[in-house]
């Protein structure tokens, strides 16, 4: 059954305000905020930026920081990888893995020399966050020079993108790491990660340190981490080279959905960005509508009504209807028609139906195959999905559906606190606890709705 969503009245809107704020600064060093203190004790390149967008609007100098310190860890090719290490002396990976010693990063001469990253990268929304800087800040001129300073870095990042992840120039770039989608254990990967043989490769020896901090009945299997582990160590052998990582026929290329539109609606952001501080938007703008264009014709799923991702070794579409193929939204990727098909079915019983009252909608179609409303990224509600999907259903006009979502926003973290993720259900909170995304995206739904 689910529970009221009535938002809290002002003055507790306000405590839970301070208390999200606090959250951050409790998980911020000298130079950057983590994920959580003890599960995720470095910086992740998507967390930052949704980070980021929660600071714009009451610390819009730590929001600068975070971004510059992530773009400190920027290769020399351009890639924003997905952790920038914190500094460690002991030679060791600490209590997190895969840590350095794993990645072994400094194998490529495209890796930065001052510090240590890993060696894939996340979704691209960075250049999404400055122009929500731009927007939201309260010192224009400052958050203008802060663009201006950040702009070559993020045209380097999508110059990246574009040059070395769109294999066939059609305006989709590829993920070869499901942790590159930032949904870690999603559906969308089992057929292409059970096409590896396992067997025949020899992995090397691990130990996980992700199920010390939160129930490992809810993480990705250790089957789920040999293949993560070893597809680190495919890259790894050959030195992080893109071209190399290619010709070697590399086990895993998702052209994801996720990706794609956030890399789509990114494109758009920088060329707003590149005319606010004078400079040409067209390259940008071309290539944004390359890829909704791309993701229109190849990644839609006629049957179902959403868009899904494509194998790009099995060469056929993914048919795992997970939350992330209602995001084109986001971007302003379908036409209405379209559009209103994809409401109307994340409007049924399989995710999220309004005349339910239901809570903020799941992360996987609840009929699916090995749906869970507790297993990492099968099934559990989380922040920043639903965060996007608002802006998605505002601009399409599906304002009472955008509203509901965010008013589950800010009553699970209010129920429940600041938890990683949280059943769709009753709300329970699972994962790793005062997680800063969580934090920062309720702090912006507030700020924005005008509600503190």
């Amino acid at each position: 059954m689910a529970m009221d969503i009535e938002v809290p009245e002002p003055e507790k809107l306000q405590k839970h305000a301070k208390d999200a704020k606090k959250v951050l600064a409790d998980n911020r060093n000298s130079s950057f905020t983590k994920p959580s203190a003890e599960q995720y004790p470095h910086q992740w390149s998507w967390d930052a930026a949704f980070i980021s967008m929660g600071y714009t609007h009451y610390l819009p100098e730590q929001a600068e920081k975070e971004l510059l310190h992530l773009f400190e860890g920027q290769w020399k090719n351009g890639m924003v990888p997905h952790i920038v290490f914190s500094e460690n002396k002991s030679g060791s990976d600490g209590e997190y893995f895969p840590g350095p010693k794993f990645w072994q990063t400094g194998q490529s001469d495209l890796a930065p020399n001052s510090v240590d990253t890993s060696g894939i990268c996340q979704p691209p929304i960075h250049a999404t966050a400055v122009r929500h800087h731009l927007k939201y800040a309260s010192n224009n001129e400052k958050a203008r020079d802060f663009a201006q300073e950040i702009f070559p870095r993020l045209k380097d990042w999508h110059n990246y993108l574009h040059r070395e992840r769109d294999l066939h120039d059609e305006g989709l770039v590829y993920i070869r790491h499901p942790w590159e989608s930032g949904q870690d254990n999603s559906p969308a990967w089992d057929e292409a990660l059970e096409d590896i043989d396992l067997d025949s490769v020899e992995l090397p020896e691990y130990q996980r340190k992700d199920i010390l901090q939160v129930d490992g009945s809810d993480r990705p299997t250790n089957k789920d981490y040999d293949y993560y582990i070893h597809l680190v160590s495919f890259f790894r052998e050959r030195e992080y080279s893109e071209e190399k990582i290619i010709a070697d026929n590399c086990p895993f290329l998702m052209q994801d959905v996720l990706f794609n539109t956030l890399y789509c609606q990114a494109n758009y952001d920088l060329a707003a960005v590149a005319r606010i501080i004078g400079k040409s938007p067209e390259p940008f703008e071309r290539r944004a509508d390359k890829t909704a264009a791309a993701i229109n014709e190849k990644l839609w799923d006629n049957e179902h009504n959403m868009y899904i991702d494509y194998n790009m070794r099995l060469k056929k579409q993914v048919h795992a209807h997970i939350l992330s193929g209602f995001i084109p939204l986001f971007a302003g990727i379908p036409n209405t028609e379209r559009a209103l098909r994809m409401f109307n079915y994340l409007n049924t019983s399989c995710f999220c139906r309004l005349e339910d009252t239901c809570l903020a909608a799941p992360s996987y179609d609840r009929s699916g195959t090995g749906y869970s409303s507790r297993k990492y990224w099968r099934g559990p509600v989380w922040i920043n999905m639903n965060w996007l999907l608002n802006i998605g259903l505002d601009r399409y006009g599906f304002s009472e559906y955008a509203e509901q979502i965010r008013h589950s926003i800010i009553k699970l973290s209010h129920k429940e606190g600041f938890m990683e993720y949280y059943d769709p259900d009753d709300g329970s909170g699972y994962g790793t606890d005062r997680f800063s995304w969580s934090a920062s995206l309720l702090l912006d739904v507030l700020y924005t709705q005008e509600l503190i």
